[in-house]
């Protein structure tokens, strides 16, 4: 049974996931669909659940083969229509939460660490960090066994800029007294 929310049918649930889908930057899985729509008290999993099922099969969204959930053309005309219906309060707490949302997708595709085995034994591992203007780390480096691999890209992806710092530091020293050429 749902709460006491400001939502309080199915159809209010479903121009609220299309609101929110319709904002996200990229497709999501579900659990950041669930995450986002639970903002009201109103909702319950199941109904949720429901809806999202039948705004795919309506196709209003898509549901991709890697269980990604994008919106369509249709879903976004139709979500457009109807989001002033939604009370204002739950569009404003939905704004904050897609705001943050975004910013960890943005993240999410700014630094990319990974890594393949090589012919050798050895494994390749691939570093590299973008900001909003293109590139500005890419490289290659090679670790023995695959736990240093997974280490290496970890640690990079918890750090990036703190890594890219420490390589600018020992770019840019000269060696002669300790300090940094500029």
């Amino acid at each position: 049974m749902a709460g006491h929310g400001f939502i309080h049918d199915k159809l209010e649930i479903k121009f609220l996931i299309l609101y929110i889908v319709s904002r996200l930057i990229e497709p999501v899985p579900f659990e950041i669909v669930l995450d986002l729509t639970m903002c009201d008290d109103g909702i319950d999993y199941f109904d949720f659940s429901e809806c999202l099922r039948d705004l795919v099969k309506t196709g209003q969204l898509t549901l991709s083969s890697e269980g990604l959930y994008a919106i369509t053309e249709q879903g976004a005309r139709n979500g457009a229509i109807c989001e002033s219906s939604l009370p204002y309060s739950v569009r404003l707490l939905c704004d904050k939460n897609l705001d943050i949302q975004n910013r960890k997708l943005r993240r999410k595709s700014q630094v990319r660490a990974s890594y393949e085995k090589r012919p050798n034994g050895t494994y390749s591992v691939r570093l590299a960090l973008d900001d909003d203007m293109g590139s500005v780390l890419d490289m290659t480096v090679m670790a023995l066994r695959e736990d240093m691999a997974a280490a290496l890209a970890e640690r990079f992806r918890k750090a990036p800029e703190h890594i890219y710092g420490q390589i600018m530091g020992v770019l840019l020293d000269d060696g002669q007294d300790g300090r940094s050429r500029k």
